[in-house]
């Protein structure tokens, strides 16, 4: 395509009004190149960013990215570098080509293996117009939690054999949120309720759950219940004993004075024998002074005592010993 012109006119005045000159010459310019680079290529990535926000020890969470070639012409991936620590890719193949407007998405993963922020990056190198595309990366480590009952050891003392006790404890989660992913009994005696699963306890807050003994026959019965989750002592395991007893239409209701020191309830304790050894048969202190016990049995004997527990957990030395005789069905 020829050149445009431009058109230069001097104008040459003489020295009286009758006469000029007029000259004119033509000079070539050139004109601004105009049409497609056939080998253009550029790589873009979904998100220049990526946060994970914050993300428990031992845990991990997964996000996704894509990749576009919107030039137009063939791109070449060959590397991508990650650093970071805890960051990882998965799904990204390499090398590998993306034809114009083909894409690609592949997984980020974070996974912390120590507490505090992390920063990374995912570095992308290709022969496209932009060789290193970067990703940024960041999220926080948090360390994992303690799950703690307000009752580790539960005795339900003696229980009558068809019917129930229910005791209610207090789940609480320290340092972390926790998640129990499940509640496992080793005794179909023993169940724990109150409870739907799977469940998170946020950092510092308690739930009640309520642990419930049915003996299914007379005698002694034990189990514990463990409760699996993502706190750094799991499984939390609390341990439960019990006994079961025959049916009887007899019971005992027992009444003691009020300690003279600060006390937060009271325990009772039964024997067969005079003097003991005696074995608890109130789950928990109880803060009333009274107890009825319900699974005594005809024709037997029974002697009891009472202790009060201080606000340390602390308990008092036995009370005087109360008989009570049981008579036959």
């Amino acid at each position: 395509m020829p050149l445009p012109q431009v058109i230069l006119r001097l104008l040459i005045v003489a020295s009286t009004p009758s006469l000029f000159l007029m000259v004119t010459a033509r000079v070539a310019t050139s004109a601004p190149f105009q049409g497609t680079d056939s080998n253009h290529r550029t790589l873009t990535a979904s998100s220049s960013s990526i946060s994970f926000g914050s993300i428990q020890v031992g845990s991990g969470q997964t996000q996704y990215e894509t990749l576009t070639n919107s030039g137009n012409s063939t791109a070449t991936v060959s590397r991508a570098t990650v650093t970071g620590a805890g960051f990882g890719v998965s799904g990204l193949s390499l090398p590998l080509s993306l034809n114009k407007g083909q894409s690609i998405t592949f997984a980020i993963r974070f996974t912390p293996n120590a507490g505090g922020n992390v920063s990374g990056a995912i570095a992308v190198v290709s022969n496209a117009s932009n060789p290193t595309l970067v990703i940024a990366l960041v999220g926080t480590g948090v360390s994992a939690g303690q799950l703690t009952s307000s009752v580790s050891a539960l005795n339900f003392g003696s229980v009558a054999v068809g019917s129930s006790k229910s005791v209610t404890t207090t789940l609480t989660a320290t340092g972390s949120n926790v998640t129990i992913s499940s509640a496992t009994s080793t005794s179909p005696e023993f169940r724990l309720t109150g409870l739907s699963l799977p469940k998170t306890i946020a950092a510092g807050q308690s739930v009640p759950v309520s642990v419930t003994f049915t003996p299914q026959s007379s005698g002694a019965a034990s189990g514990s219940i463990s409760l699996t989750s993502n706190a750094a002592n799991t499984p939390a395991v609390e341990t439960l004993t019990g006994s079961g007893t025959a049916t009887s239409s007899h019971t005992v209701s027992l009444h003691w004075n009020p300690s003279t020191s600060t006390a937060v309830g009271y325990n009772v304790y039964r024997s067969s024998t005079s003097g003991g050894p005696y074995t608890k048969i109130n789950p928990a202190p109880d803060a009333s002074t009274n107890y009825l016990d319900s699974s005594v049995q005809g024709g037997k004997t029974y002697y009891y005592v009472s202790t009060a527990v201080a606000t340390s957990g602390v308990e008092s030395k036995y009370s005087n010993q109360m008989q009570a005789v049981i008579p036959s069905p």
